[in-house]
């Protein structure tokens, strides 16, 4: 005998419950003491079952109804079971289990009607999305997005039949109209990138053909100018593209090669021209026209013809050099023009202006060594009225009458001052 059952003379099993004992089975093959636990670890089973019921509803495991549905089948059989054991407490956990699993159910019916209602946004909002990238033409990023946009959908809870069907049917038809964009867009460009790839062989016929030119100003700026029209032109088709422009490239390095290496030679020659000029302008500043006019006009024209054979000068000096050979034209044709005036006056005043010159030197020595001056001065304003009537100097009172003016030699075809 025990708390919750017994065994009587016959081999009868009975279980103790609130309403009483109830026969649960017979043992007849061992002692009573063996057939009581043998019924007792049957208890425990039924015990084991409550038990994993209660620990998957705790944990999740298992979807609420599902363990109602198996404990509600283990209650139906806790009247009739041949176990000996405290049945009626295992029969309030099950009833404990029931209402705990209501609970469950109805949270998790509720949880789902939120999710449904979530995802019911979030497929809205993927179906808003696919509208507006449908009318993009960033044609690879948005192509891509509404290809990984099916699958944000597919990760999204199911709705219903109709309000699922309705939103797809949104995403589908912007694919659709999306696609057909991009067909007709690169059907476009590809026609647009065939005119291209004509207008390129035509501007590519031309810079090969202006390739092997020497007229190097002009050609330079007309290839300036085919550059801006290559860019103008737009992008031929992808397998033609590189090749038409390593083509142009090539034609336009092989002139600008050209013009390079003939730039180069002449300015090598307009260097070996300044230097040839130098060499002359070192020998016309020596000129000196006191030690003999008509020499110095003679050595002058001898190096003026040299100077313009040599040649242009490089632009950053060629001024320069002209300002230095022009000043020594100047000084020799001022040497000229000098002399020309002195041999137009008469004897008598070259002598009263020599006379003058004598005494304005007296004067001045005079003058530095504190001795009377008088008598120079006085001397001296005769002078001066005498040379002013004869025409050659001003008075001490006033100046001289005016010079007759200076006939300047006319400039050589070469810009240069001709000595006469």
């Amino acid at each position: 005998m025990s708390e919750w059952g017994r065994i009587d003379d016959e081999g009868t099993v009975y279980v103790r419950t609130a309403d009483g004992e109830r026969a649960v089975g017979s043992w007849q093959a061992g002692t009573p003491e063996e057939g009581l636990a043998h019924f007792a670890r049957r208890f425990e089973v039924l015990s084991t079952e409550v038990a994993l019921l209660e620990q998957r509803l705790r944990t999740g495991v298992g979807e609420p109804a599902q363990v109602a549905a198996s404990a509600q089948r283990l209650k139906a059989t806790l009247p009739a079971a041949p176990a000996v054991g405290d049945l009626g407490l295992l029969e309030r956990r099950v009833d404990a289990l029931l209402v705990q699993t209501a609970e469950a159910v109805e949270a998790a019916r509720a949880q789902k009607a939120e999710a449904r209602a979530q995802a019911a946004v979030a497929k809205a909002d993927l179906a808003a999305e696919a509208e507006r990238l449908a009318d993009s033409s960033e044609w690879k990023v948005a192509g891509e997005r509404l290809r990984t946009l099916s699958d944000d959908w597919k990760r999204l809870p199911h709705l219903d039949r109709k309000a699922e069907d309705e939103l797809w049917q949104r995403i589908a038809s912007a694919r659709k109209r999306f696609t057909e964009r991009r067909t007709a867009h690169f059907a476009a460009l590809e026609q647009q990138r065939e005119v291209s790839q004509q207008r390129k062989e035509k501007l590519l016929a031309e810079a090969e053909s202006l390739s092997s030119s020497t007229d190097w100003g002009p050609t330079a700026a007309r290839y300036k100018q085919l550059m801006s029209e290559w860019k103008a032109a737009g992008r031929a088709p992808r397998v033609v593209e590189d090749d038409l422009w390593n083509r142009f490239k090539a034609a336009q390095d092989v002139f600008f090669a050209a013009r390079n290496a003939h730039l180069s030679s002449q300015d090598e020659e307009l260097r070996g021209n300044q230097k040839v000029k130098e060499e002359i302008l070192t020998e016309a500043e020596t000129l000196d026209p006191a030690q003999g006019v008509d020499k110095a006009k003679t050595r002058l024209r001898t190096l003026q013809e040299r100077w313009e054979k040599a040649g242009k000068a490089p632009r950053d000096v060629s001024r320069s050099l002209e300002e230095r050979m022009s000043a020594v034209e100047e000084k020799v044709r001022a040497a000229g023009d000098s002399r020309w005036q002195r041999q137009e006056e008469s004897p008598f005043t070259v002598k009263l202006r020599e006379k003058v010159s004598e005494l304005e030197a007296k004067l001045a020595r005079a003058s530095a060594a504190g001795r009377p001056t008088a008598e120079l001065e006085a001397a001296l304003t005769t002078q001066r009225q005498w040379l002013a009537q004869a025409g050659g100097a001003p008075t001490a009172s006033g100046p001289a009458p005016a010079a007759q003016p200076v006939a300047k030699k006319p400039k050589s075809s070469g810009g240069w001052v001709r000595a006469e």
